[in-house]
C-alpha cells in the first residue's frame, strides 16, 4: 500500500496532537507542518525533529506529494485554507467548527465536490466510543421514549480570542445531539452573558428542539470552577449518562424511569408508572476519539469513500450555531432554522 503524506497547518492547540497521532501511525508521513509564528515551528522541530515546518502554506498547495491537509487554524481561516487546498487537489480534514458563516462553508462543500476531495470536519466525539454507545442504546428503543437531553461544558479558564464560548463549545454537544438523535433540530432558543468581555459571551443556556417533540440544553461556561463535560438522555425507561472525565465508568445507564398509563376509568384518570432499577457501567471500548477519527480520516482518503462527518453535517452545526447567535440578540427568543 502506497504511503500518505499528510501536512498539518497549524500549531497551535491541536496542531501538536495531530501530529503525533499521525507521526507514529502506519503507512502514513508527515510532509509538511505550516504555521506563520517561526517560534511555534521551532518547538515543533524540537518535538518532532524528523517533520519539515515552513511559514508558508503554498509549500503544500504545490507539492505533487502531500496528499491531505489537516487545518489547525483558527474558525475565521477555514474557508480560506480550505478552499486553496481542496482547489490544489488534496483531502482535507478541518478543526471543527468548518466556518463562521454556513453560506462560506459550503463553498468548501462545493469545492470538495468539484475537485472529487474528502472533505471531512473533526466533531470528535462522534468518533467517542461512550457517545457511540449512547447512540446504540438510543436505536434500539433501550431507553424507551425520549423525553430530552441535556449537556454541560464548564471550566475556568482557557479563554479564547477568536470565538465565544458558544462557538467554543457548543457545537460539540449540537453535533452529538444530532447524532444520537438521527435528526437535524428545528429551531433554537438561547441566553447569555459576558461578564469578561463586552459583547463576547463567557457563559451560555441554549435549548435546542428537534422533531417529535424532543428538546435539548446546553450549558456552556468559561467562568464555573466545576469543569464538567458530560451528556445526559433521558428516556421513559432508562436514563443514560455520559461523562467524559471519568476514565473508569465513562457511561452509566440508570434503569429508572416514569411513563403515563392510558385513562384506568371512565374518568380519564392517568396513572403514572415508576420503575425503579439497577445502575450499569457498560465496558466501553478504550480508544482516543482523535486516533479513532484519524484513523477514519485515512480510511476515506484511502477508499474514496464519505466520512461520517462531512461536510455537509459541518454546515448544519454552522446552521444551529448562527440562529443562536440570532435567538442571543433578541434575549432568548426562538428562532427557526432553515431547512
Amino acid at each position: 500500500m502506497r504511503e500518505n503524506i499528510i501536512a498539518v497547518i497549524g500549531a497551535g492547540h491541536w496542531g501538536p496532537h495531530y501530529l503525533r497521532i499521525f507521526s507514529i501511525m502506519p503507512g502514513v508521513r508527515v510532509g509538511l507542518c505550516c504555521d506563520r509564528d517561526p517560534s511555534r515551528l521551532s518547538e515543533i522541530s524540537a518535538l518532532y525533529p524528523f517533520i519539515p515546518t515552513s511559514t508558508d502554506p503554498e509549500m503544500i498547495y504545490d507539492s505533487n506529494e502531500i496528499d491531505a491537509v489537516v487545518i489547525a487554524t483558527p474558525a475565521s481561516t477555514h474557508v480560506e485554507i480550505g478552499e486553496a487546498a481542496l482547489c490544489a487537489g488534496k483531502d482535507v480534514l478541518v478543526e471543527k467548527p468548518i466556518s463562521l458563516d454556513s453560506g462560506e462553508g459550503m463553498k468548501l462543500v462545493e469545492a470538495a465536490e468539484k475537485h472529487e476531495r474528502v472533505l471531512m470536519v473533526n466533531h470528535t466525539f462522534l468518533y467517542n466510543p461512550g457517545i457511540r454507545k449512547m447512540k446504540e442504546l438510543v436505536d434500539n428503543n433501550t431507553l424507551g421514549q425520549i423525553y430530552y437531553l441535556h449537556a454541560t461544558r464548564t471550566h475556568l479558564g482557557l479563554i479564547r480570542n477568536d470565538v465565544d464560548v458558544l462557538w467554543d463549545l457548543a457545537p460539540h454537544d449540537i453535533s452529538i445531539f444530532s447524532y444520537i438523535l438521527g435528526s437535524q433540530p428545528l429551531g433554537v432558543s438561547a441566553v447569555g452573558r459576558s461578564f469578561l468581555k463586552d459583547g463576547r459571551p463567557d457563559v451560555a443556556f441554549t435549548t435546542v428542539f428537534y422533531p417529535d417533540d424532543v428538546f435539548a440544553n446546553i450549558h456552556v461556561s468559561w467562568i464555573d470552577s466545576n469543569k464538567e463535560r458530560s451528556v445526559v438522555v433521558v428516556g421513559s425507561e432508562r436514563r443514560v449518562v455520559f461523562d467524559d472525565l471519568n476514565n473508569l465508568e465513562s457511561i452509566r445507564i440508570f434503569e429508572k424511569g416514569v411513563s403515563v398509563e392510558k385513562p384506568v376509568t371512565d374518568f380519564g384518570e392517568f396513572r403514572l408508572l415508576l420503575r425503579d432499577g439497577d445502575i450499569i457501567s457498560p465496558k466501553i471500548d478504550a480508544g482516543e476519539p482523535l486516533r479513532i477519527m484519524c484513523n477514519h480520516f485515512l480510511q476515506c482518503v484511502r477508499t474514496r469513500s464519505e466520512p461520517l462527518t462531512d461536510g455537509r453535517s459541518g454546515v448544519e452545526v454552522v446552521r444551529v450555531m448562527e440562529a443562536i447567535e440570532k435567538s442571543l440578540t433578541t434575549n432568548g427568543s426562538y428562532v427557526a432554522i432553515k431547512q
